[in-house]
């Protein structure tokens, strides 16, 4: 079986709710993960700094990963993999329960990253394949479990754990969240009984052929660069907006943990329930999600007033997630002819240097103009993919085309 032949996969209709809940559960594991290694960290009494690289290893492994995985799944399938890394990650968290160091807990953080894309770039790749079964609404539901997982239940019950068990407890039940999902994963992920055509073995000249895409695709370039600008803004909102709030608007640490919610939930709402508005009204749509999102960073980077921050929160999230959907569907359209492996690996890779990029921005930044005033940062990037989606009623549509494709 492989991934470019669609009467492979099994219907997706019957399959769609266990496949929603597989991502749901692994992106559970993802969060778990995340705030887990956090908070061991933190018992473990270490630096601010040391702290940072203990997350960053782990985005520094998933990174590395992405497009190998998405050249492996075109040669093994998304069913080998998938269970591969989910196995490797529950061993991982087993060795993570005993260690009483940061330096240990960074370099198990980096292979624990390296296993997400196993997970991830399967689940991705299979999806974008069953999108041409799929109602248009239905679009961005992939994206909305994983995130249901990550943002929703993973933190909170990673805090519980901690609290209850400590870091040598909490670790072998996280173990557990990693691998029970393998269960699952048999009845929902194609095995592969052929190999895809096209498939490349893994090396250094294939990885390059694969990140070649972008050059040769100009679609996919552009595409690729609107996922990054809306992951990179994501993240900015929801790594700094507490300190902005906080610090700079006089919140207390509740209302802003609260503002971080609501946003999340627009764009998980957004995620699963506005996606047929793209697909019935494509042509105004999109530039309209853009649209909304400049209003919503013009917002966010001018105002003190808490209503409008509550009002703008909700916005980005709106718009955020219906960008996301834009972003999905368009990966997909391109792994019908360059494969879903390949495209879900580069997506893998994209999104999280996004993420990345956005805390950068923060990091470099925020000390010299302050946080606040870089959520106009992303307005004229934003302005230039919403004229580029409005070129057909402009006169000088070839300018902004020619900015997105070169």
């Amino acid at each position: 079986m492989t991934l470019t032949e669609a009467e492979a996969i099994p219907p997706p209709v019957l399959a769609l709710g266990h496949f929603v809940l597989l991502s749901s559960l692994s992106g559970i594991g993802i969060g778990l993960a995340k705030i887990g290694l956090a908070l061991h960290g933190l018992s473990l009494n270490a630096s601010a700094l040391e702290l940072g690289l203990i997350a960053g290893a782990q985005t520094m492994g998933l990174l590395l990963a992405s497009l190998p995985c998405g050249l492996l799944i075109e040669r093994f399938g998304p069913l080998r993999l998938y269970l591969i890394g989910s196995l490797l990650a529950a061993l991982l968290c087993q060795a993570l329960a005993g260690l009483q160091q940061a330096l240990p807990l960074m370099l198990m953080s980096l292979l624990l990253g390296l296993c997400m894309p196993c997970r991830l770039v399967a689940l991705n790749a299979v999806f974008m394949q069953q999108l041409a079964f799929l109602k248009p609404s239905q679009t961005g539901w992939l994206r909305g479990a994983q995130l249901i997982g990550i943002l929703l239940i993973g933190p909170p019950l990673a805090a519980s754990l901690f609290a209850a068990f400590g870091a040598a407890g909490s670790w072998p039940v996280i173990g557990l969240v990693f691998a029970c999902p393998m269960l699952l994963a048999w009845k929902v992920l194609p095995g592969q009984s052929a190999q895809s055509p096209g498939a490349e073995a893994l090396s250094l000249a294939a990885l390059q052929r694969q990140l070649g895409l972008l050059r040769q695709e100009p679609e996919l370039r552009a595409n690729g660069l609107l996922d990054f600008c809306v992951q990179a803004s994501a993240q900015f909102f929801s790594f700094f907006i507490v300190a902005i709030t906080v610090q700079d608007l006089g919140w207390s640490a509740h209302q802003a943990a609260c503002l971080i919610t609501v946003h999340g939930l627009a764009f998980i709402l957004a995620l699963f329930f506005l996606g047929r508005l793209l697909a019935d009204f494509p042509q105004i749509s999109r530039p309209a999600c853009l649209l909304l999102n400049l209003v919503a960073l013009l917002i966010l980077g001018l105002t003190d007033n808490a209503a409008l921050v509550w009002l703008s929160a909700v916005l980005l999230g709106i718009s955020l997630g219906l960008l996301q959907v834009v972003t999905l569907s368009r990966y997909a359209e391109h792994g019908r002819h360059l494969g879903h492996g390949r495209i879900a690996g580069l997506a893998v890779l994209i999104g999280p240097s996004g993420s990345l990029a956005g805390c950068l921005l923060g990091a470099a930044l925020g000390g010299v103009i302050g946080l606040q005033p870089l959520f106009l940062f992303f307005v004229p990037v934003f302005a230039v993919f919403a004229l580029h989606g409005l070129r057909p009623m402009l006169p000088t549509r070839f300018v902004f085309r020619r900015v997105l494709d070169e």
